[in-house]
């Protein structure tokens, strides 16, 4: 894990890639959880039966499931010192280029794209990039946006 001691400091990291975070598996709970969750109950996610028939072979990760584990994998690549809070700010250019079947093991590549002083604090943009393993491309890539007050 990369630690930052301060704001300062992590803008100076500013255009690097930071690591990838460790491997997390997912598994069909988690999948039913979330569409429990959201409401999202489509068969591709959560009837095994026949998704095994489907285009996938087995049920796949909702994309949006996907996308949320983004806290918990970056939180495993790098941490601010010295700071009050950081919220979640929001996402730009999210694509899913392929899915996240049952029991793919998932881990997160974190570079930082930019950090932009502003009103309350500092926006910080990262591209999260999720890798799935032994998948030729990622399952997905978004650049998240926190909003960090020092």
């Amino acid at each position: 894990m990369r630690v930052f001691q301060d704001i300062e400091e992590l803008g100076k990291a500013v255009g690097t890639r930071l690591g990838h975070s460790a491997w997390h598996t997912v598994t069909q709970q988690q999948i039913d959880a979330f569409a429990e969750a959201t409401g999202d109950r489509q068969w591709i996610h959560v009837d095994p039966e026949r998704a095994a028939r489907g285009p996938f072979g087995s049920t796949i990760a909702h994309g949006y499931l996907t996308l949320s584990l983004v806290p918990m994998l970056e939180g495993q690549v790098y941490e601010i010192k010295d700071l009050t809070m950081g919220v979640n700010y929001g996402a730009d250019k999210v694509r899913f280029p392929s899915p996240v079947p049952v029991g793919s093991r998932v881990r997160a590549g974190v570079e930082l794209v930019s950090l932009v002083a502003g009103g309350s604090g500092y926006l910080l943009t990262t591209r999260v990039t999720i890798e799935r393993e032994g998948a030729d491309k990622p399952t997905w890539v978004v650049e998240a946006v926190s909003l960090l007050v020092p």
